[in-house]
């Protein structure tokens, strides 16, 4: 009767299944973690340890998430995880932004759908409270399922009356170092969400706009006292502007005082413009001759006064040093009430900063000839004012780039508007954020501080108001009689501080009967005045975000200031980073982050945009069902997130067979160490065999730089460490050797022991690479995991934090002989391929091999007391001086001087093993080979 051998193998036994069925089985590994509350047995297991503060950027309380949102999270999940995983205590709070536009805009246009517009704002402000806690709820729920660990039951929210409160108190600080005031100043202003808006609230789209050329009369005599031969019955100073509706409130026209500028003789008229412009300008306007009649620098333009197109009043000749030859005519239209450089224009020269403009954008009645008009509709009106009074010169479109809403994406304007600033350069704030960016903050990519250096460098007073109803409220009075405001940093400060204690925070400023804030006995600073409004303008809600280091950072006690790391999007150089630089450094004097890591947008496989319009978007929740959440921590990982980030079904389908060979390796990992108990059985690494020795030194010396890897925020080579040592060391390689010795040799012989020892150090290492990313399935290994391995603990992430490097490492004589050894192997291999081709040989075990090796490689290999045949995977070696090397040998490519002789395996084949013996076990087991025969009669079988 012949013996099933098959039986008396030890081939791998495990529950852990092959299939990963993430998407069902990943709602299962959420419960636990909550059921058992992971997250806070983490923080209690580093108790003690340094801690590693990510401050959490808020994202808006308005939707789903996207892609975008998904990639933002898991890779602050993989920093958090991994910087727990190294030994550090790493706490992160959840925070989303309440407040703002994004809020109220999606509020207004649901009453606007009820046909319920013009509500209170005590009710309009519930309803963007009642909307953003909706969100937060959905937004959390999501978060969760991508496996990312955090405070989510006590997350910040800027809404919260204590986040308000101390939003307010940091506008009392600047207050209270005299950097913040109110003054009318021309601000990129929305027209259709009727409000300022910030810098970080701006986005350029391409707009097509009409291109004038306006002649200005230059009827003062002074042009003759410049240009002799000027005529001022028909001398002209010739503009260009892209703006026609801003003519209206044109108050000067600018020159620069070093360039030259001609009097040019074309027709009937005379015109003064650049001289480098001229050819430019002659073809333009169809001039068949211009004469030069003069010439003379800008400088001296200047005071000569020409009139206003088509209003009876002066127009007087300006220098300014940002006026170009780039387009034009070297002569710039200055509306101070529309522009930055022309606001600062008019009060080095005394102008009026005209803008006499609803928060509509319409002309005011004052405004002859355009009253009741919008921007967009005069724009056309002035063109024809302007052919009427016979002052164009020329009309053509123009398409450039043009700032739009970030919101509602409708064209903005710049208006003159009262508005509350905060200096940039009241008490240095500028500088001081300009050397904190350069000196006290790590950018991670390093063009990140050029970035936001130039965008400080830069930019304008901070515009902090803003002209809508869900927000924290600017603390100030009114006077009635002069709107001068009143708004001492003290009583500021004891109004802000009762925000925390009431139950809707900042609306206690918003219901408060006045009598109840006006302090006694108030007298207007300005007209002495004692009648008082509140202002109703309410904070940028950029201020808002930006002030979370004082609101959450040095509030909440795991928790602390400044911060380690701040990960955002790039877009956030102008945004959250930007504010939060601001609102720290000039209140604290510190920058509020150590580190700012920036990832780029994604986009789809061939790099474009994503858009429901080109039919190329995709959403988390699409993938997870589809592949599990699993997968998208993987891409995340995958990828160089400091460029533009590509996914497609076909990047996500290589992720899913990368996935599949990581966990197949693992699973073949458990399948033998079913009955393997560390504390009885454990070979130490010192007495392994030199195989185990050595693929246990190859996998510590990965695992550190994976360890590097994540210490750096490289996580794509984490990634790719890990894969190719699941795929290439460990499962072509080391696990394809070993199956012969785990599943044949004697249950606690030295052979499987020392194996699978090896076995549990290189799985408990993979675990700790793989949780930060691969969270879901290095939970289910460990579970897996019999509990004498795994030990008590509850979790994956309870494990000790390891090196993977003590007592593992080999020296480095020994590992160069064994990676001989390896080489040889792959020498090996190759040589029996073209015998297993032509259908000599099936299996490699069929085959017997010399190594024909020079002298000194010889003794190396000979030296080691190794099991060759085993790591070959053949039946029979033998080494012999490379001097005999036979001809119909195979040269070794990667082993100078060295070849393989291969034929066929001698003797028998053993039915257990199927290794080829040419003397089998003897009578009583005739079929069986002598190590399986001992194998069997130790065992009893």
């Amino acid at each position: 009767m012949s013996t099933d051998y098959k039986k008396t193998l030890k081939l791998p036994q495990t529950s852990f299944p092959m299939k990963a069925n993430l998407k069902e089985k990943e709602p299962e590994t959420l419960r636990f973690w909550a059921e058992s509350d992971i997250y806070r047995r983490m923080l209690a297991d580093r108790e003690g340890a340094p801690r590693y503060i990510l401050h959490d950027g808020p994202p808006y309380a308005n939707g789903h998430l996207h892609m975008g949102h998904a990639l933002n999270k898991i890779l602050k999940d993989i920093i958090v995880k991994s910087r727990h995983m190294a030994g550090q205590q790493a706490p992160y709070v959840p925070g989303w932004d309440c407040h703002g536009l994004p809020i109220e805009h999606k509020v207004s246009q649901e009453l606007k759908a009820k046909g319920k517009e013009n509500l209170p704002a005590v009710t309009v402000r519930r309803l963007c409270r009642d909307y953003a806690k909706k969100f937060v709820d959905i937004q959390r729920k999501e978060f969760k399922r991508l496996g990312v660990f955090g405070d989510w039951d006590d997350p910040y929210l800027t809404m919260h009356p204590s986040y308000e409160a101390a939003t307010a108190l940091a506008l009392c600080d600047f207050v209270e170092r005299g950097s913040v005031y109110r003054g009318k100043k021309p601000i990129h202003w929305c027209l259709s969400c009727q409000t300022a808006l910030a810098e970080a609230e701006v986005e350029y789209a391409d707009e097509t706009s009409p291109s004038v050329y306006v002649r200005f009369p230059l009827t003062d005599p002074k042009i003759k006292d410049i240009f002799p031969m000027a005529d001022p019955a028909k001398a002209y100073a010739v503009i260009w502007t892209t703006t026609p509706w801003t003519l209206p409130d044109n108050m000067a026209v600018a020159v620069h005082p070093d360039f030259d500028y001609v009097l040019v003789a074309a027709g009937e008229s005379q015109y003064v413009l650049a001289r480098e412009l001229l050819d430019t300008v002659r073809e333009l306007f169809g001039w068949t001759e211009a004469t030069i009649l003069a010439e003379t620098p800008g400088a001296a333009l200047e005071g000569l006064a020409a009139r206003h197109p088509f209003y009876d009043r002066p127009s007087p000749i300006v220098t300014a040093d940002y006026v170009t030859l780039d387009a034009g005519t070297g002569l710039v239209h200055t509306a101070p009430g529309h522009g930055r450089e022309d606001y600062d224009t008019g009060l080095r020269y005394g102008l009026d900063i005209l803008s006499p403009l609803d928060d509509a954008g319409r002309f005011l009645d004052v405004v002859p000839y355009f009253a009741g008009l919008t921007v967009w509709e005069a724009n056309p009106k002035v063109i024809e004012k302007l052919k009427e009074t016979g002052h164009l010169l020329a009309l053509k479109k123009l398409k450039h780039s043009y700032p739009h809403c970030w919101r509602c994406k409708e064209p903005v304007i710049f208006r003159a508007t009262t508005q509350w600033f905060v200096s940039m350069d009241a008490n240095e704030l500028r500088a001081k954020a300009l050397a904190a960016i350069a000196g006290d903050v790590e950018w991670i990519p390093a063009w990140g501080k050029e970035r936001i250096h130039n965008m400080i460098a830069f930019r304008p007073d901070w515009c902090i108001s803003r002209q809508r109803t869900w927000g924290v409220p600017i603390l100030a009075l009114l006077c009635e009689s002069c709107d001068a405001a009143y708004n001492d940093a003290a009583w500021m400060r004891s109004v802000a501080e009762k925000f925390a204690d009431h139950e809707r925070g900042c609306d206690y400023w918003f219901e408060a009967e006045l009598a109840d804030i006006v302090p006694a006995g108030l007298t207007c600073p300005q007209c002495g005045g004692n009648h008082f409004r509140k202002e109703t303008d309410i904070l940028d809600v950029w201020f808002d975000s930006g002030t979370s280091f004082a609101a959450v950072l040095e509030k909440r006690p795991e928790l602390g200031f400044p911060a380690d790391m701040y990960l955002e999007g790039s877009d956030q150089h102008r945004g959250w980073f930007h504010s939060s630089l601001l609102a720290a450094m000039g209140t604290r004097g510190v920058a509020p982050y150590r580190q700012v890591l920036t990832h780029g947008y994604v986009v789809d496989g061939d790099g474009r945009k994503m858009s429901k319009s080109l039919g190329n978007g995709m959403e988390p929740q699409e993938i997870i069902d589809k592949h599990g959440a699993e997968i998208l921590r993987l891409w995340t990982s995958a990828v160089d997130y400091r460029d533009d980030i590509r996914i497609s079904d076909e990047i996500l389908a290589r992720l899913v067979e990368a996935y599949r060979r990581i966990r197949n390796t693992c699973r073949f990992i458990l399948g033998n160490l079913a009955d393997f108990d560390p504390a009885a059985s454990d070979v130490a690494p010192e007495a392994m065999l030199p195989l185990d020795r050595f693929v246990l030194d190859t996998v510590a010396r990965d695992h550190g730089r994976m360890v590097e890897a994540y210490g750096v925020y490289e996580f794509h080579k984490v990634f790719h460490t890990l894969h190719n040592l699941c795929v290439t060391d460990l499962s072509a390689f080391y696990l394809d050797i070993l199956k012969d010795r785990l599943y044949v040799s004697a249950t606690n012989s030295l052979e499987r022991r020392s194996a699978q020892s090896a076995l549990w150090r290189i799985l408990r290492m993979l675990l700790l690479d793989m949780a930060p990313i691969l969270s879901f399935t290095a939970e289910e290994v460990y579970r897996h995991m019999p509990v004498c391995q795994r030990g008590e603990g509850a979790s994956v992430f309870t494990l000790p934090p390891s090196d993977g490097l003590g007592g593992w490492r080999l020296d480095t004589a020994t590992r160069e002989r064994l990676e001989l050894v390896f080489a040889l192997r792959g020498e090996v291999t190759r040589a029996i391929e073209p015998r297993r081709k032509a259908g000599d040989v099936g299996h490699s075990l069929e085959t017997a091999v010399v190594l024909y090796l020079p002298e000194a490689v010889l003794a190396s290999v000979a030296g080691l007391d190794m099991d060759l045949r085993e790591v070959f995977i053949v039946s029979q070696v033998s080494l012999a001086p490379a001097e005999t090397v036979p001809a119909d040998a195979t040269a070794c490519e990667n082993v100078a001087g060295a070849a393989i002789g291969v034929s066929r395996a001698k003797g028998e084949k053993c039915a257990r093993c199927w290794v080829y013996y040419e003397e089998m076990a003897g009578p009583q087991a005739p079929d069986l080979c002598p190590r399986c025969a001992a194998v069997l009669a130790a065992e009893g079988v």
